[in-house]
């Protein structure tokens, strides 16, 4: 009869570690150069045996003036003693006169205090599309009721400035008469941005044509009754339904798409960030390429040399011997990632610079397939470590900043055993749609065609796809009938 129990059992696993050492080493390399920039610094101020290197091409001593006999030296420190105390006093004095002479015959009124309070509060932060709204509720002439619905509703906005909750709902939840709440939802259509409050898209865009003034016109009448005609982009059947001429259902089509899908949005925060390219790839003057990294942001870094000297003395105890010593390798250990870092990210430059020499000449459409194998076989690392060192890094060149994996894409080989990227191919594939007659655009199997002509074999199924990538609409949306 067997019984339960606990066992000890002895098992052999293998297992990968990571060392800290290497975990940083790693971290640096993924980083952009903003980003290192701030690891750095954190280190600097934790590590006292590390100090940044002065800046060398900037020579203090070519701007410095020569002093004049009478005034005394500029660089001589206060001990702030009683007689450096009286010193401030006597310059604070000096400065009282300077500012009543320069204010003399000028009466100082409270208008300024007004214009300067004003100018300090109107540097504040973006304001939220709940406080932009509040603000706007606050001003109107409404019964309390009325307020307090019209605060209900605009808490029940998404991002996008819809009302994600019906009327009946927050009259219940709010406990106000539904007649109340129905009057503050017409009020908040009202507010700005012009078609916040809405239920729908359709609602949304027919409101902001009856701010507008355009409540009768043939665009409102397509968005309240033929909505779905709309979508489709069914001209001809629009033609028939409204009774209009095509080149008027056009401008039509044209006036909606002027309008805001989504009033809310400009309130939403403001997510993008100024990239800071990693790596420069220019011709030189003698047409030669060049390749410069951005090391700007990373400050340059050395061990103190005293305590460098201390150590040497052998005056500290054990205890600080040890904490000197740790520190020491953790900061060579720093300034040496930081190097590998930057001679791996330019020799992954190079490489990338000798496989994509077509791009970088002439631009996108003579980019190549590449791999990150590739480049780790020639660099002579591991395909991780390119993967690492390409993170989150972008490249400047002749064409624009592009990200480093942009440069590593799959391909098809054309009829004359060239190899195209797919990116080419989506570049060739806008260009055709670009030059196609509005009245009659291509389909995607015409597409396919065109791009069979330039020795590119691909199936309608992947131009379908390429076209979707790229934000462009089927053949039936991008007709026009003028």
């Amino acid at each position: 009869m067997s019984t339960q129990g606990f066992q000890q059992v002895q098992k052999q696993t293998q297992s990968l570690v990571l060392a800290p050492q290497l975990r940083n080493s790693l971290k640096i390399l993924q980083a952009p150069a903003v980003e290192l920039r701030t690891s750095i610094l954190e280190e600097l101020q934790a590590n006292p045996l590390l100090e940044e290197l002065p800046i060398d091409s900037i020579s203090v001593e070519e701007h410095k003036e020569s002093p004049n006999e009478n005034e005394p030296e500029a660089n001589v420190e206060l001990d702030f003693n009683a007689e450096d105390f009286s010193a401030l006093e006597k310059m604070s004095d000096e400065m009282r006169e300077h500012y009543a002479q320069e204010n003399t015959g000028q009466s100082h009124t409270s208008e300024d205090d007004e214009r300067r309070d004003f100018f300090l509060n109107s540097l504040t932060e973006n304001v939220s599309l709940q406080q932009h709204l509040i603000e706007q509720a606050e001003l109107t002439d409404c019964s309390e009721q009325e307020l307090e619905a019209l605060l209900y509703l605009i808490g029940s906005l998404d991002d996008s400035g819809y009302l994600t909750e019906t009327i009946s709902n927050v009259a219940l939840t709010a406990r106000i008469p539904y007649g109340v709440v129905t009057s503050a939802a017409a009020t908040l259509k009202t507010f700005d941005p012009p078609g916040i409050g809405t239920e729908n898209l359709e609602d949304c865009l027919a409101t902001q044509l009856e701010l507008r003034g355009r409540g009768d016109s043939l665009a409102a009448k397509i968005l309240r009754e033929h909505f779905d005609l709309l979508v489709r982009r069914r001209v001809p059947e629009l033609k028939r339904k409204t009774g209009a001429s095509p080149e008027d259902i056009q401008d039509a089509i044209e006036e909606i798409s002027t309008l805001e899908p989504a009033p809310g949005k400009r309130f939403s925060p403001d997510s993008n960030s100024v990239i800071q390219p990693d790596v420069s790839v220019f011709q030189d003057e003698y047409d030669e390429w060049q390749v410069v990294l951005n090391s700007d942001y990373i400050p340059r870094l050395r061990i103190s040399s005293t305590y460098k000297d201390m150590l040497a003395k052998g005056t500290l105890s054990k205890q600080e011997k040890e904490f000197m010593l740790e520190r020491m390798r953790s900061g060579k250990f720093l300034i040496n990632s930081i190097e590998q870092r930057q001679q791996t990210i330019e020799r992954i430059t190079r490489e990338i610079l000798k496989f994509q020499n077509e791009f970088f000449e002439v631009g996108v459409s003579k980019l190549r397939p590449l791999t990150m194998n590739t480049i780790a076989e020639t660099v002579g690392v591991h395909e991780t470590t390119v993967s690492r060192a390409i993170a989150n890094k972008y490249i400047r060149t002749p064409h624009g900043v592009f990200a480093f994996k942009y440069f590593f894409t799959p391909g098809y080989k054309a009829g004359n055993g060239e190899s195209v990227s797919n990116k080419t191919i989506k570049d060739m594939i806008a260009q055709i749609i670009e030059e196609e007659p509005p009245a009659k655009p291509l389909s995607d199997q015409k597409i396919v065609e065109q791009l069979k002509a330039k020795d590119i074999k691909i199936a309608r199924r992947t131009v379908a796809k390429y076209r979707e990538e790229l934000g462009i609409l089927p053949t039936n949306l991008r007709r026009r009938y003028d």
